[in-house]
């Protein structure tokens, strides 16, 4: 079985970020983790960021599909105990359930280590997750990017113009791909 790892709804939010994130769940290069709140936690703010409500639903009921075994449920008797900020409590409780080693988030000031470390589960920023992926799958890592930016097609993109935007998410990533020989350019 994968390494499972739960996905905060903030890191499924940036399409580009969320699509790497999907394919390398595809990949099997670890088993991808939410809930039915941190999903309409999603679905409610794509329409902020410009996606319609129509193709929010789409997008999501897309991944419902795609990855039956990723929704967590029966959590929420933990959800009292979380120590972590109030607003994420669900999504630690979510974890542990689904016997999370990782929750990805880019808000990591809301799951203090004192907060995680019962329950073994590490914490860590999109930035150094999608590193330790491609630290131990770059093929993978690297063929679920390129294949990511060719799918990118409206409009057409060059894997720099990508890499570019990309970098404002994950930037640490995006200098390791673009600091290996094996990336066009």
């Amino acid at each position: 079985m994968a390494f499972p790892v739960f996905l905060d709804a903030c890191v499924l939010v940036p399409i580009r970020l969320a699509d790497l994130l999907l394919r390398l769940a595809e990949a099997g290069t670890y088993r991808a983790l939410w809930s039915n709140e941190v999903l309409d936690e999603v679905e409610r703010n794509l329409p902020k960021l410009g996606v319609s409500p129509e193709k929010a639903a789409i997008r999501i009921g897309h991944m419902r599909r795609e990855f039956p075994d990723a929704m967590i449920t029966g959590y929420e008797d933990l959800v009292p105990a979380m120590t972590n900020d109030h607003k994420d409590r669900h999504v630690l409780a979510a974890a542990i359930r689904g016997d999370a080693a990782v929750l990805v988030t880019a808000n990591l000031a809301d799951f203090p280590s004192s907060a995680l470390a019962p329950y073994d589960i590490d914490a860590m920023h999109p930035d150094d997750f999608l590193l330790d992926q491609l630290d131990l799958h770059p093929i993978s890592t690297l063929r679920c990017l390129l294949e990511q930016i060719s799918a990118h097609r409206n409009p057409a993109v060059s894997a720099d113009e990508f890499l570019t935007r990309f970098a404002r998410t994950v930037p640490r990533f995006v200098r390791a791909v673009r600091s290996g020989s094996h990336f066009p350019r």
